[in-house]
C-alpha cells in the first residue's frame, strides 16, 4: 500500500518500522515540529522524525494542520491509507476521506474504554487488570470510530506506564500489520458509546499525592503518572518525587495520613488512608538525583513522626 504515516513519540516507531518491514511504500511521514527540550532548550527532533531520517523518508512538520495548505498537501499524497499513531493533533474533517481507505488509528486501549490522550496512564491509575490495543477508522468524534481489530494484554502488578506503553507499542505494530493484511475482510464494528470511558490529558496537579487515599491507590498513581507529572508531595518545604513504592496493610494507629511511621534501615513507610501505608523505595527532591530510601533518609535525617503534605 501507499501509506502516509502520522506519529510523533517513541511509541509510534514500532508501527512505522513494521510498515517498512511489510513492504508498504511510505510516501510521507507527518510528525510534530521540533520542540525545545532539556535545560538548554535546544530544538529536539521527535523519535519518529529521527527514524524517518534514517530511512530517508519524506517528512512534513506543519505547525498547524487546520489550514487549506495542509489539507491540499495531505490530499496530494494520493495515499491508499493514512496510519495515525500518537500524532498529537486531532485531524480535521478534510483529512479523513483523502485516502482510499481513510485514516486508521492505532490506539493504546481496548476501545470504547479510555478514549483520549492518556489511556495507558489512566488504565494503571484506575487499577485495570487488562488493557490492549485497538485499530480503528478515524471519525470526527475523538476515538469514536468503528473498530477494526483488538488485542488485549494483562497489566503486570509492578508495571509502570512507560513499561506498559513500550509493550503496547510492539503489540500495536503487530496488530497494524494484521489489520492492513486483512483490511478487505474486516467488517468494521461500531463502538457502543454508552460503554465509553475517558482518559483525559494529564495535568501537573494530577501528581499531587492525597495521603488520605489508601496506599494501593497511591501506589498505582506512582506507576501510572510516569514519566510525567510523576507522583509528588511536600517534605520540609521541598517537593519530593516518589519513583518506586509498594502498598501495605497496617494495624490501625493514631498516625495521620502523610506521617512517616517507619524510617530506619531501608524501610520508609508513610501512613495512608484505610489502615494502609506506602513503603517508598526510591525518591528524590525535585531537580536532584533519584535515591534509594536509605540514602535519601540519611541525607535529610528523616524520622518517624515527620509529615509529608500537599
Amino acid at each position: 500500500m501507499r501509506i502516509v504515516f502520522m506519529g510523533t513519540p517513541e511509541s509510534a516507531v514500532p508501527s512505522l518500522r513494521r510498515l517498512i518491514d511489510d513492504g508498504h511504500e511510505i510516501i510521507a511521514v507527518w510528525t510534530q515540529p521540533d520542540r525545545p527540550a532539556g535545560r538548554g532548550k535546544k530544538l529536539r527532533e521527535s523519535p519518529i522524525k529521527q527514524f524517518a531520517l534514517q530511512w530517508r523518508l519524506t517528512i512534513h512538520q506543519p505547525t498547524k494542520i487546520k489550514t487549506s495548505e495542509a489539507a491540499k498537501l495531505f490530499a496530494s499524497h494520493q495515499a491508499d491509507a493514512a496510519i495515525v499513531v500518537a500524532y498529537g493533533k486531532i485531524l480535521p474533517p478534510e483529512f479523513l476521506n483523502s485516502s482510499k481507505h481513510g485514516c486508521i488509528n492505532v490506539h493504546f486501549s481496548l476501545l470504547p474504554k479510555y478514549r483520549g490522550a492518556a489511556p495507558v496512564n489512566w488504565a494503571i491509575i484506575n487499577g485495570e487488570e487488562q488493557t490492549g490495543v485497538t485499530t480503528m477508522q478515524i471519525v470526527k468524534e475523538l476515538d469514536a470510530g468503528p473498530l477494526l481489530l483488538q488485542r488485549g494484554t494483562k497489566i503486570a502488578d509492578r508495571e509502570t506506564a512507560p513499561e506498559l506503553l513500550a509493550r503496547l507499542a510492539d503489540i500495536g505494530a503487530e496488530l497494524l500489520s494484521e489489520t492492513l493484511r486483512e483490511l478487505q475482510n474486516i467488517q468494521p464494528k461500531p463502538q457502543r458509546d454508552e460503554e465509553a470511558t475517558l482518559a483525559p490529558i494529564l495535568k501537573r496537579e494530577d501528581g499531587l499525592v492525597d495521603w488520605s487515599m489508601d496506599a494501593f491507590a497511591i501506589e498505582r498513581r506512582v506507576r501510572g503518572l510516569q514519566p510525567w507529572p510523576k507522583a509528588y508531595s511536600q517534605l520540609k518545604a521541598h517537593r519530593v518525587i516518589i519513583h518506586k513504592a509498594t502498598a501495605e496493610r497496617v494495624a490501625q494507629s493514631a498516625s495521620i495520613p502523610g506521617q512517616v511511621i517507619e524510617a530506619r534501615g531501608d524501610r520508609l513507610a508513610i501512613a495512608c488512608g484505610d489502615a494502609t501505608a506506602l513503603r517508598v523505595m526510591q525518591l528524590e527532591f525535585e531537580g536532584g538525583r533519584c535515591l534509594d530510601a536509605r540514602d535519601f533518609m540519611n541525607g535529610v535525617h528523616l524520622k518517624s513522626g515527620d509529615k509529608l503534605s500537599a
